[in-house]
């Protein structure tokens, strides 16, 4: 029977909520490092370029329940911020985000709560991404809890934008110049652009390939009825 998280207020509250969600992490890192060596395995090819985690810093927190008009408390924490807990997936192209999406959606053991596909609408800032929150059982010795992970999975280039971005506007504490975000959102155009001509030069890839083995076949079996 699943559990709601349930700590007491404090030092000791805290460090039960930090093991909850590294013990989160790993759990779903692991699923998805086995989920691209299967994709390995059955395709010859890994969607996953590379995994990033993260546990959202205490400033960060409270800055998030201050927005959200929340007072700093532990149980404030798990029942609005949602992205304590965070790993992100960065493929190398846009199919292989929805891919690997409709895989994670499949795990029995996870539950997926919301989705935000920022791909299909991105935000105004121009940002890209596709979004997941869900749920992952922590067994512990006496309790199995449920503990929220965001998984954001994005492109090379969405990944690259996405990082930029971050760090000019923490510069301007949120409140960069019309004219940085104006070429903040040509510069998402431009890496939108990007993705989608490597995914076509990909598919084009993977077309002549095809096309090449299938010559080959044909050259064997034409051999080989000649020899008969």
């Amino acid at each position: 029977m699943e559990s709601p998280i349930e700590v007491t207020e404090g030092v000791d509250g805290w460090n039960t909520i930090i093991f909850l969600y590294n013990s989160a992490l790993k759990e779903v890192g692991t699923k998805l490092e086995i989920l691209n060596d299967e994709f390995q395995h059955v395709h010859q090819y890994n969607p996953i370029e590379y995994i990033k985690r993260r546990i959202k810093t205490p400033e960060s927190i409270v800055k998030k329940l201050k927005r959200y008009g929340y007072e700093s408390t532990i149980d404030n924490m798990v029942n609005y911020v949602n992205d304590i807990a965070g790993i992100r997936i960065v493929c190398s192209f846009t199919s292989d985000i929805y891919r690997m999406a409709e895989m994670i959606g499949k795990q029995n053991d996870l539950t997926v709560v919301s989705v935000k596909d920022y791909i299909k609408h991105p935000k105004e800032s121009g940002y890209k991404s596709y979004h997941m929150l869900v749920t992952v059982p922590i067994f512990l010795s006496d309790r199995v809890v449920d503990t929220k992970v965001e998984i954001q999975i994005r492109t090379i280039a969405m990944d690259f934008w996405a990082s930029l971005e971050h760090k000019i506007y923490y510069k301007f504490e949120g409140n960069a110049p019309e004219y940085i975000s104006k070429d903040l959102r040509e510069c998402a155009e431009i890496v939108s652009m990007l993705d989608a001509k490597m995914l076509s030069l990909n598919e084009a890839i993977l077309e002549a390939k095809a096309a090449q083995e299938a010559a080959l076949l044909r050259e064997e079996k034409d051999r080989a009825d000649k020899e008969k």
